[in-house]
């Protein structure tokens, strides 16, 4: 089965048809900037784009960088405050002609570790952190998805959330050396063993391209490894998402 599924981050949305069998990616990943405004039409456009892109038909699963719930965004994040309430499920689907299913994307990305990666046959809880404009957690336990476990909105200092203090932006904004964020990131991970000590660590997202340059650096008890899929690994847990998750957004006939 051939599926396409979708990842949209701060910066940018990418799209490529996935083999739901082996996980692969069958197409080259389509890429568009996400748009300045950060708002619901206009990014509903861009999603057109990537669907108009593909010569497929079916449904297309999406990652979505906020908290959704039943297919409703229930927090902006990084995006526009207007995206809160909209039901994102109903507005692709409105848009593209395609059923969506669109759930947070760190979930969308731990769905293809626990699949086809790292996490693949690994019981007890595990976690899945992206990092990138923020800090994404999806959470899953004997295999079973937790949806939103939104570790990285936890208030730290002067910071309204840790990702504010620790993610690839603040490393940007911030000008930090490798060695300095990833003691930002540390403090984090340290947080996240207290909260809820996992048993498994999986860091994705487009910092874990640089694995070789911070991992070491990196202090846990519990056990931490890279995401193998890396930054495929949204866009292919998103297609994936579309066997394992309820849409919520209808076709009008």
């Amino acid at each position: 089965m051939k599926l396409l599924g979708i990842d949209i981050g701060g910066t940018g949305m990418k799209g490529a048809i996935v083999n739901a069998e082996t996980g692969e990616m069958i197409t080259e990943r389509f890429r568009v900037p996400t748009p300045k405004s950060k708002k619901p039409d206009d990014m509903a456009k861009v999603i057109k784009e990537i669907t108009d892109h593909f010569d497929y038909e079916g449904p297309v699963g999406c990652g979505f960088p906020s908290i959704v719930k039943n297919g409703v965004c229930k927090s902006n994040g990084n995006l526009h405050k207007s995206w809160v309430g909209v039901n994102i499920d109903e507005l692709f689907t409105a848009a593209t002609g395609h059923e969506f299913t669109v759930l947070n994307d760190a979930d969308a990305a731990g769905y293809a570790s626990m699949n086809y990666g790292v996490g693949k046959g690994k019981d007890g809880l595990v976690i899945m952190l992206t990092v990138g404009t923020g800090l994404g957690s999806g959470a899953f336990f004997n295999g079973q998805l937790l949806p939103n476990f939104e570790l990285g909105q936890i208030p730290y200092k002067k910071y309204k959330k840790i990702e504010l203090y620790a993610s690839n932006f603040a490393k940007e904004r911030d000008d930090l050396s490798m060695e300095k964020w990833a003691k930002r990131f540390n403090k984090f991970l340290n947080y996240v063993e207290l909260l809820v000590n996992p048993d498994l660590l999986i860091v994705g997202g487009g910092i874990s391209k640089k694995w070789n340059d911070f991992g070491h650096l990196l202090d846990t008890e519990t056990h931490i490894v890279k995401a193998e899929l890396m930054n495929h690994a949204g866009i292919i847990g998103a297609a994936i998402a579309c066997l394992k998750e309820h849409h919520h957004g209808h076709l009008v006939k």
